[in-house]
C-alpha cells in the first residue's frame, strides 16, 4: 500500500502542474482606475500591450518612471487604447498574438492520463502477485504451495498414536532416499498412497512426516483449488500441478479432501461434459497415463473412500490404501503426551486417565481438548492446568458447556434427576456399558437437561450383540424411571428413543442379528445419494420384509424396556438416594455414585442379557 500510496502522490502532483499551466499566471491587484491615475500623474512611463489569441483580451505591462512595473488585466485592448489617447499618453507598443503550440496545449492532458494509467497498471500487478491468480490468464495454473525441505521440520516422532500407519508407509520414505535399492531389484516406486479415514485423525500430518523425513519437496494443493465455473480449467491446473512437480522430482503431490474432484463417474447431471469428471479424467491420465512420472509419488486424504471412483483406485494410481482410524488408549495417551509438552499441568493430571475417558476421540479432538483446558487455566489467571480443568473441557467438548445459570422449576430439575438416575443404575449393573464416570443434572448448551457420562475401560474393535441390547437397556432406563416415579412421562427421552431405535434397526437390517429376520443386510445406503442413480432407487425387499422389520425392531425394544423397568424397580431404593443426592449437589462422581450401592442393594449381581 505504500507503493501505490506514492503513485497517487504523483498523480495529484500532475494534476497541481496542470491546474497552474491551464490558470497561467496569477492574478494581482492592480486595477484599471489606479491606471488611469497614474497616467493623470504622468507617472507612467512606457506601456506594452500584450494581445490574447481571444481577441480583444489581453494584458498591459506597464513600467513607471520610478523603476517598478505592474501587470494590468483587461477585458478589451481597444477601449484602453482609447483610454490611454485620451489621457494624451501615446507612448505605447503593441505586441503580436503569440502563437500558441499545439503540444504545449495537449502536454497537461497526457501527463494526466498518463500518470493515471501508470497507476491503474501499477495496482493491477499488485493484485496479481498477491492473489496468486488476479489475472484471467491464470485461471489454469495449478495453487498448490510448495513446501520445501528447509521448511518442513515435521518427522514421524512428531505422529503420535499412528504406529502401524507410519511403518507401512515407512518403505515410501526409504525409496525416496535410496531408489537404487529397489530398481536394482525390479521394484517400481508406489505412485499414490490413499490415507482414510475420519477427519481428525491425522492424514495431512502424516502426509508432511512423509516429506519431512524423506527430504523432498511437499506440494500441498484440496481438491476443491481444481474445479471453477470455467470449463477446463480443472483440467488445465491439474496438467500444470504435474508440470511443476516434475521440475522438482523426487517429490511428494498430497491432494487432500480429493472426494471432492475424484467422486464416481456418471453419477452427476452434466454427463461426459462435466467439469469435475474432466478434471478427474486428466488426473487419471497424469498418475497413470501414457506420460511417465519418475519420482513424483501422489499422496490423498479421504473420509469418503466410498464414493470414489474405481478408476483412480487401482494399482498403478493409487497403489496403497493406508487406513488411519482412531486411535487406541495407548495411541490416545501418547498423543494427549505430544499436546501436554508445553502446556505445565499439576500433579493430579491422569493423562491415562483421560486417555480412558475419551474413548472415540481422534488426535484433532484431543488437542482441541487440551487447548480448552489450557484456555480454562488461563480464564482463572492461574499458571498450570489442572485434572478439573480437563474434566470440565471434556464435557465442553463432548456435550456442551454447562449452563449453571439457567432457571429450572423444582419439579424439572427433581424429574431430571431420576431420568439420569435411571440411565446410572443400569450403566453400573449392566456388564459391558459401564461403568458411570459423572453424573449430573446441570442443563448442557446443547439443549439436554442433565447427561450421564460411561467411562469404558477397555477400547473394543467389535461390538456384539449383547452389548448393544445392554446399550438399549440403558439407552430407555431415563423413560421407565420418569413412568415409575411420576406415573408420568416426559419429552425428555426422545433422543434416547432415537438412539435406541436406530440401534435395534441396525441389528436387524444391517448386522443380520435377529432369528426372524435372518443374516440378510436389508440396510439402504442412506448416505449415498446421487442424481442420477439412486434417487429414485427402489428398496431390495417386498414390503412383507419391510413389515417383518417394524414388528422386529419393535419387540427388541419393547423386550428392552421391559428389562430396564424390573431392573429400576429391583434398585429403586438405590434410584431414590442417587435422585436425592444429585438434588443436593447436582453433579456426583463415580466413587459417590457407587457409594450409594451397598451389600444390601446386591451391588455384585450381573444382569446379562
Amino acid at each position: 500500500m505504500r507503493g501505490i500510496g506514492v503513485y497517487i502522490i504523483i498523480v495529484f502532483a500532475v494534476i497541481c502542474i496542470w491546474y497552474w499551466l491551464s490558470a497561467g499566471a496569477t492574478s494581482n491587484s492592480y486595477t484599471q482606475s489606479q491606471f488611469e491615475k497614474d497616467l493623470d500623474k504622468n507617472q507612467v512611463k512606457s506601456v506594452k500591450v500584450v494581445q490574447n489569441r481571444e481577441i480583444p483580451t489581453g494584458s498591459l505591462e506597464v513600467k513607471f518612471k520610478d523603476g517598478t512595473s505592474k501587470v494590468l488585466y483587461v477585458s478589451d485592448v481597444n477601449n484602453i487604447e482609447k483610454t490611454m489617447t485620451k489621457a494624451g499618453y501615446t507612448d505605447y507598443t503593441v505586441a503580436d498574438v503569440p502563437a500558441e503550440s499545439w503540444i504545449m496545449t495537449l502536454l497537461p492532458y497526457l501527463l494526466v492520463f498518463g500518470a493515471m494509467f501508470i497507476l491503474f497498471a501499477v495496482m493491477n500487478n499488485n493484485a496479481a502477485a498477491q492473489g496468486g491468480g488476479g489475472k484471467m490468464m491464470n485461471f489454469g495454473k495449478n495453487r498448490a504451495k510448495l513446501t520445501t525441505q528447509e521448511e518442513n521440520h515435521i518427522k514421524f516422532s512428531d505422529v503420535a498414536g499412528l504406529k502401524e500407519e507410519k511403518e507401512e508407509i515407512a518403505e515410501i520414505v526409504d525409496f525416496l532416499r535410496d531408489p537404487g535399492k529397489y530398481t536394482r531389484l525390479g521394484a517400481r516406486i508406489p505412485k499414490g498412497v490413499l490415507l482414510v479415514g475420519p477427519p481428525g485423525t491425522g492424514k495431512t500430518l502424516l502426509a508432511k512426516a512423509v516429506a519431512g523425513e524423506a527430504g523432498v519437496p511437499f506440494f500441498t494443493i484440496s481438491g476443491s483449488d481444481f474445479v471453477e465455473m470455467f470449463v477446463g480449467v480443472g483440467a488445465s491446473r491439474v496438467r500444470d500441478l504435474f508440470e511443476d512437480a516434475k521440475k522438482n522430482a523426487p517429490c511428494i503431490v498430497f491432494i487432500d479432501e480429493i472426494d471432492a474432484v475424484a467422486r464416481r463417474r456418471g453419477t452427476g447431471m452434466g454427463g461426459g461434459h462435466d467439469e469435475r469428471e474432466q478434471t478427474l479424467n486428466q488426473m487419471l491420465v497424469e498418475m497413470d497415463g501414457f506420460g511417465v512420472n519418475e519420482g513424483i509419488i501422489v499422496m490423498a486424504a479421504t473420509n469418503r473412500v466410498d464414493i470414489l471412483d474405481p478408476a483412480i483406485m487401482r494399482p498403478g494410481r493409487f497403489d496403497r490404501k493406508v487406513v488411519v482410524g482412531r486411535p487406541d488408549v495407548g495411541g490416545r495417551e501418547e498423543i494427549l503426551g505430544v499436546h501436554a509438552k508445553k502446556k505445565p499441568l499439576a500433579e493430579d493430571v491422569d493423562l491415562k486417565q483421560i486417555a480412558q475417558t475419551t474413548a472415540g476421540f481422534t488426535g484433532a479432538d484431543l488437542e482441541n481438548l487440551m487447548n480448552e483446558a489450557a484456555i480454562r487455566a488461563a480464564g482463572e489467571n492461574r499458571e498450570y492446568i489442572t485434572q478439573d480443568d480437563i474434566r470440565k473441557s471434556f464435557v465442553k467438548v463432548g456435550i456442551g458447556a454447562e449452563k449453571k445459570s439457567r432457571i429450572i422449576s423444582d419439579k424439572e430439575k427433581r424429574i431430571t434427576a431420576y431420568h439420569e438416575a435411571g440411565h446410572a443404575i443400569l450403566f453400573h449393573l449392566l456388564p459391558d456399558v459401564g461403568p458411570v464416570y459423572t453424573v449430573s443434572i446441570i442443563p448442557t448448551g446443547a439443549g439436554a437437561a442433565g447427561y450421564t457420562m460411561p467411562l469404558p475401560e477397555k477400547d473394543e474393535m467389535f461390538n456384539t450383540k449383547g452389548r448393544m441390547l445392554q446399550e438399549i437397556v440403558v439407552d430407555l432406563g431415563g423413560r421407565v424411571a420418569e413412568e415409575l416415579v411420576f406415573d408420568d412421562i416426559t419429552t425428555g427421552a426422545s433422543q434416547d428413543i432415537k438412539q435406541a431405535t436406530k440401534l435395534a434397526r441396525e441389528m436387524v437390517t444391517k448386522y443380520g442379528m435377529s432369528d426372524n429376520i435372518g443374516l440378510i443386510c436389508y440396510a439402504d445406503d442412506e448416505e449415498e445419494v446421487f442424481i442420477g442413480r439412486d434417487l429414485a432407487h427402489a428398496k431390495n425387499y417386498s414390503e412383507g420384509i419391510a413389515s417383518a422389520i417394524d414388528v422386529e425392531v419393535k419387540r427388541i425394544i419393547d423386550e428392552s424396556y421391559d428389562k430396564a423397568k424390573s431392573m429400576i424397580a429391583e434398585y429403586r431404593e438405590v434410584l431414590d438416594r442417587c435422585a436425592a443426592l444429585l438434588l443436593e449437589k447436582e453433579k456426583i462422581t463415580r466413587d459417590e455414585f457407587e457409594a450409594l450401592f451397598d451389600e444390601d442393594s446386591k451391588t455384585t449381581v450381573g444382569h446379562n442379557i
